[in-house]
């Protein structure tokens, strides 16, 4: 869901191609995930600021030794922080959004893995193939991915999404009401939510590091190519 990294020159055969670096539904699903986790990831801070710490088992509140804490004031003047103010409480509309956010998060998941599979998309560009190596892929520049990057994304795809939706429904009573296995397996609601955190942090480190290296790369070509599909020779 991701342009390559790395600089280098096109490819006799990729820049002589008609078909579009991205395709459109490649182009469309990455957009509306990056919005979606910018929303979720804005929302989420606002959430945990409103209890900055994080236990682990089934139950955990401000009489429980917590397994560690964020050291930030809290929202709420209830919650023990060690500082003597607290931050003001944005709790509610937080969580409206980060819900909804996260289920069209969701929704562009699923519609991206479908096609991902039936195009043969993951097939052809991001499962590690044997021949290709890293000085390979750089010499073909943008129009490949290196192994490396081919097993990122995929963990990040088929690991990191999975187990941040997994953690977020296990910490919904309605959800573990109708599965409970979904909170049991993961030890307990608050166990749940500290992997829920965690997650989103390695997330956000692969979005750091994903920027960094578009960056070095050349963020206009490369964001050009993920809008409109096509990347100028030689870029």
């Amino acid at each position: 869901m991701a342009d390559s990294a790395w600089p280098g020159t096109l490819s006799a055969t990729a820049a002589d191609s008609d078909s579009p670096r991205h395709r459109a539904w490649v182009r469309a699903t990455h957009w509306i995930t990056a919005l979606c986790f910018f929303a979720l990831l804005v929302t989420g801070f606002e959430i945990v600021i409103s209890h900055p710490r994080f236990y682990w088992g089934e139950s955990g509140n401000v009489n429980t030794a917590p397994l560690f804490h964020i050291p930030i004031p809290s929202s709420r003047a209830t919650v023990p922080t060690g500082y003597g103010n607290v931050l003001p409480d944005q709790n509610g509309w937080s969580r409206a959004l980060h819900f909804e956010a996260a289920w069209v998060a969701v929704i562009t998941g699923l519609v991206y893995l479908l096609l991902g599979i039936s195009t043969r998309h993951f097939a052809k560009n991001l499962i590690p193939q044997a021949r290709l190596s890293i000085r390979a892929a750089i010499k073909a520049g943008a129009w490949s991915y290196n192994p490396v990057q081919r097993t990122t994304y995929l963990a990040v795809i088929f690991v990191l999404f999975p187990l941040e939706i997994w953690s977020g429904l296990a910490m919904s009573p309605a959800f573990v009401g109708a599965v409970p296995a979904s909170v049991i397996l993961l030890g307990g609601r608050q166990s749940a939510r500290t992997l829920h955190f965690f997650d989103s942090l390695i997330l956000l480190l692969f979005v750091a590091v994903h920027l960094a290296m578009v960056i070095r790369a050349g963020f206009w070509p490369r964001t050009r190519a993920m809008i409109t599909g096509q990347m100028a020779e030689g870029q």
